[in-house]
């Protein structure tokens, strides 16, 4: 399904990470892969991720500095000169305005926050839309605590809002371009990110209990949706906001 075609995956964290679980799918799809890391710390827990993927390239990137964006795209230009999809896998809020009531967020937290979640899906698209030049597919990952309160979700609701907005608006601008943008929202899975919400087991299990499947959704599940959004076969899907939840968001 994606043979002969090169994505960009920003994300993983570890095996266990939903970027893993799209970038075992697009690579089991045919795809060829980049993947990057977000520092030294991190490397030794997403080396062995890429090495199984077989990727082709993998690069040092924190999204937070312009100079290691600019870098990567360099390198995706000098290696494949396009790029066929983009999937953006980040969030970020720290602990203090995380745990604490949107009331009491920080400034400075909010602007990280919105920053690194939400900001930097823009400047990843400004860099990839030249190496698009016969249409593409930019992702992200989502969640319903961008459409309803959440428990303890807080201030990560109105930042994952401000981002399903944004995919509006840049599926919006790019469609003449042939350059489509969608969002993934999946159900709570346990990942390294998720660990960092309070009370995350109470919401894991009152996700299986209200969800019409009875079940959580894996990585393999989101994976399998996301692989065929970037495909060809979506060539008509764009500015979705597309749920992996086991029918979660429908219930009352």
């Amino acid at each position: 399904m994606l043979a002969g075609k090169v994505g960009l995956v920003v994300g993983v964290a570890n095996a266990q990470s939903i970027a893993t679980g799209c970038a075992r799918a697009f690579r089991d799809a045919g795809a060829e892969l980049a993947l990057t890391y977000l520092n030294d710390e991190a490397r030794p827990y997403v080396e062995p991720v890429a090495r199984d993927l077989d990727a082709s390239l993998f690069e040092p990137l924190d999204v937070e500095k312009d100079q290691q964006l600019d870098a990567l795209f360099r390198r995706i230009t000098e290696s494949w000169g396009r790029l066929d999809f983009l999937l953006h896998s980040i969030a970020y809020c720290r602990k203090e305005d995380l745990h604490g009531r949107v009331v009491d967020c920080s400034r400075e937290g909010f602007a990280q926050a919105m920053d690194i979640s939400v900001h930097s899906l823009i400047r990843m698209t400004r860099r990839a839309e030249p190496l698009m030049g016969n249409g593409g597919c930019i992702l992200t990952v989502s969640y319903y605590g961008a459409e309803k309160v959440v428990d303890h979700y807080n201030i990560m609701g109105p930042v994952k809002a401000a981002l399903e907005a944004t995919v509006r608006s840049l599926a919006a601008e790019l469609g003449p371009r042939q350059i489509r943008v969608n969002a993934l929202s999946p159900g709570p899975v346990r990942t390294r990110a998720a660990s960092g919400i309070e009370h995350f087991d109470e919401l894991i299990e009152e996700a299986r209990a209200r969800a019409p499947e009875r079940r959580l959704v894996t990585i393999e599940d989101i994976g399998a949706v996301a692989a065929g959004l970037v495909s060809d076969a979506a060539r008509s899907m764009t500015g979705n906001i597309t749920y992996v939840d086991a029918g979660y968001h429908i219930m009352s």
